[in-house]
């Protein structure tokens, strides 16, 4: 089994929390109240922000060619899901500019630049990893019987596309690439997979993670 086969493989219990989410939920049959996709859009593009910083920063330290392109290609893919964010955005009536971090992003954000600052680009890319896994899996959970016209149907559409899958895959490959199955790459995985959950939940409130 691949070090990212036995990592998700690891986290199953928090994959299908995700997916149980009322949040995702919500987001399958159409049903989430506007508000609060609202809110998660406005914090899931803070969320992508640094995200594309976080695998800049990777690729910065590579020191190989191919990495330092796959890296960049991957930093690409999130400023266009970014673009999604921004369409919603405009529908939605959000101001992206006017965003303030809810606890569970700014948990999730510090995590992420603090790993791809202070540790080797294997552990980045590990930590990195759960966002794009989970959200395949959700996205082709959520398409299992076809894709309903409603009002979430492209954040469906997104990420149950081929193009997002491929993505995913290229992540996985610098893990197979760079990191080591030690247990810190165990526990940054499960710690990102945490921060995903209490993202969902934040969403889920409208407004933080009740502590």
């Amino acid at each position: 089994m691949s070090i990212s086969d036995s990592l998700w493989q690891a986290n199953q219990d928090l994959a299908i929390a995700c997916l149980r989410n009322p949040f995702v939920q919500g987001i399958a049959d159409g049903s989430l109240a506007k508000p609060k996709f609202a809110y998660y859009v406005g914090q899931d593009a803070f969320f992508l922000t640094a995200f594309a910083r976080a695998y800049s920063i990777a690729a910065a330290k590579t020191s190989d060619l191919n990495g330092f392109e796959v890296f960049h290609q991957l930093a690409t893919g999130v400023l266009e899901e970014l673009k999604l964010h921004h369409q919603y955005a405009l529908a939605w009536g959000v101001n992206l500019t006017q965003v303030e971090p809810g606890m569970a992003t700014q948990r999730y954000t510090d995590f992420l630049l603090t790993t791809a600052w202070s540790q080797e680009i294997g552990m980045t890319a590990v930590a990195m990893a759960p966002c794009m896994r989970l959200y395949q899996f959700l996205g082709q959970a959520l398409a299992t019987n076809g894709i309903p016209e409603h009002p979430y149907s492209d954040w469906i559409r997104t990420y149950s596309s081929p193009a997002f899958a491929q993505l995913t895959t290229q992540l996985e490959t610098l893990i197979e690439q760079y990191a080591t199955p030690m247990p810190t790459a165990y526990s940054n995985y499960r710690y990102a997979m945490l921060c995903e959950r209490d993202f969902f939940q934040a969403a889920w409130a409208g407004t933080e993670v009740q502590e």
